[in-house]
């Protein structure tokens, strides 16, 4: 059994109430000691996480299928997301499938089976999936959706890029896997209308951004929002992000929540 301290256990008794939620991962490391990049986990943290969704009933469907019945998961659900799609993740996919849960990888068609292209910012070395893994994970119930081509900021960059980036994303992985692909990411996050409109041009069905709170807090497919999963997360912490819907789980913040309900009744 995962351990969890006693109030985080008690706290996570109340979650699901407020509907699904989407949990944002990177990378996985191999071993238990935590890697640098706040982006990523160790194997043996997200171990412990996935036998905590399994152990709490989680439904982990796939975004894909989140936006197609939004009704129908009224219980505890957690769409499980990562971006990027660095080679590590392959690891990760078979602890997946060993529990019985799915997820949606978001890739950087720019770079498939390459080292990538954008600027680092510590992340791990090594390569993305390339197509042979992205088609055996297809194979074995996962999403793969776009994270544009080169893994550019979207509001900083022209229209005709904006369209080329999102369009050829598309047209790449579905080309590559053989069937339509319609769950996109912003990289970075950053959206604004323009983009907006631009996803839905392309013809993508579900955008998510990184916005905090529950996935379809907005009522709108194209601005799902997600919880990161970072470095420094453990299965409490995880637990109190899927009651609450916020990064903001410290004691001290849940001792101001506390009291801003007490004073309001």
């Amino acid at each position: 059994m995962t351990w969890i301290d006693p109030l985080s256990r008690y706290l996570h008794r109340a979650a699901g109430q407020h509907g699904p939620v989407m949990l944002m991962y990177h990378a996985v490391t191999p071993g238990k000691i935590r890697p640098g990049w706040p982006w990523a986990v160790s194997m043996q943290q997200f171990r412990d996480q996935l036998n905590f969704l399994a152990a709490e009933g989680y439904a982990t469907p796939t975004m894909g299928e989140l936006v197609a019945e939004p009704n129908k998961w009224t219980g505890r659900t957690a769409v499980i997301t990562f971006d990027d799609g660095y080679v590590d993740n392959l690891a990760a996919c078979d602890e997946l499938q060993k529990r019985g849960l799915r997820a949606t990888w978001f890739v950087v068609t720019g770079s498939i089976g390459e080292s990538p292209k954008w600027p680092a910012d510590g992340r791990p070395e090594g390569r993305l999936l390339n197509v042979v893994e992205l088609r055996e994970m297809q194979s074995r119930g996962m999403e793969i959706g776009s994270h544009t081509v080169n893994h550019v900021r979207l509001t900083e960059v022209s229209d005709a890029r904006l369209t080329s980036e999102l369009s050829d994303s598309k047209a790449a992985l579905e080309d590559l896997l053989g069937r339509p692909v319609g769950s996109f990411a912003y990289p970075y996050g950053v959206w604004d209308v323009r983009c907006d409109d631009a996803v839905k041009q392309a013809g993508y069905s579900a955008a998510c951004i990184t916005r905090t709170g529950w996935a379809l807090r907005d009522a709108n497919p194209y601005l799902l929002r997600r919880l990161t999963i970072f470095n420094t997360d453990t299965v409490s912490t995880m637990a109190r992000k899927l009651y609450l819907g916020s990064h903001d789980v410290r004691w001290r913040d849940l001792a101001g929540y506390a009291l801003r309900r007490l004073r309001h009744g």
